[in-house]
């Protein structure tokens, strides 16, 4: 009888070894808070559409999301463009899927601070959250140096804070003159006093947004599997994290934002 049992526990312990558990990464532009609350939802919901365990795997900053990310650390992760051309050199990631509705980077500065127009930001201090966030800090120093002479790296004026919530609150506080973001995330910024006292100076052009990728070693039938649930997800659950349809897409159409990556240094 003894055997018997020791065996079964044997079983037990062999299936639970063999069973997958799929990290999911997101990129940290919120606070770990927020993410949770928004993203677990999501997590719920594909775990139901596909019968995999999936755990949700939130990083405390940006950079250190990029470092699990390029060691091939997620079996899926959503993030941003500029993340995605790395992550497929260096680790072979796959886009799927993504949001329909393109990337704009933005500068926000405190309402009624006395900067009124782009011109006027030479000299002044600004805040990223990190320096590959795509839209947020390469699209708007990118297009400030091209279209408008103000080289924000040249000028060395500038500092990171890790999330895209930390600028708009170091904006609204006086740490910074003016911080990069995007409107998903300043339109979900939970600090109201602090949105309340910021205002948009700027929009870059659009961009492709922030792709969901699958790890190369991901067998074919389960991106597969995955890819089909991530297109179906429950309108609800996209609205929460300000998103409009999901799109199927392929590597090639962010050669775009290849090219950017080709002009800008990298921080790699």
């Amino acid at each position: 009888m003894k055997i018997v049992s020791l065996l079964f526990l044997i079983a037990l312990l062999n299936i639970s070894l063999e069973a997958k558990v799929l990290i999911f990464g997101v990129v940290p532009q919120q606070s770990p808070v927020k993410l949770i609350k928004d993203w677990q939802p999501i997590i719920s919901y594909l775990e139901s559409a596909t019968g995999e365990k999936i755990v949700l795997k939130i990083e405390r900053s940006i950079p250190e999301f990029e470092k699990v990310l390029y060691s091939g650390g997620y079996d899926i992760a959503y993030m941003n463009p500029y993340h995605y051309v790395i992550a497929h050199q260096k680790s072979g990631y796959v886009a799927s899927v993504r949001d329909s509705k393109n990337l704009t980077g933005i500068l926000v500065v405190k309402k009624g601070g006395g900067i009124s127009e782009l011109s006027m930001l030479r000299g002044k201090h600004f805040l990223f959250p990190a320096p590959d966030a795509f839209a947020a800090t390469l699209l708007t120093k990118y297009e400030l140096l091209k279209h408008y002479a103000i080289n924000v790296e040249g000028e060395k004026n500038f500092r990171y804070v890790n999330s895209h919530d930390s600028v708009y609150k170091g904006v609204a506080r006086g740490i910074g003159d003016v911080g990069g973001g995007i409107e998903r995330t300043f339109k979900n910024l939970d600090d109201a006093e602090s949105k309340e006292s910021l205002e948009i100076l700027y929009k870059t052009k659009e961009y492709p947004s922030h792709p969901f990728a699958y790890k190369p070693s991901m067998p074919n039938e389960l991106k597969v599997k995955m890819t089909k649930a991530l297109l179906h997800v429950p309108q609800n659950l996209l609205n929460a994290l300000n998103m409009k349809e999901m799109k199927e897409i392929t590597d090639r159409e962010y050669d775009a934002v290849r090219d950017i990556v080709h002009v800008l240094p990298s921080n790699q």
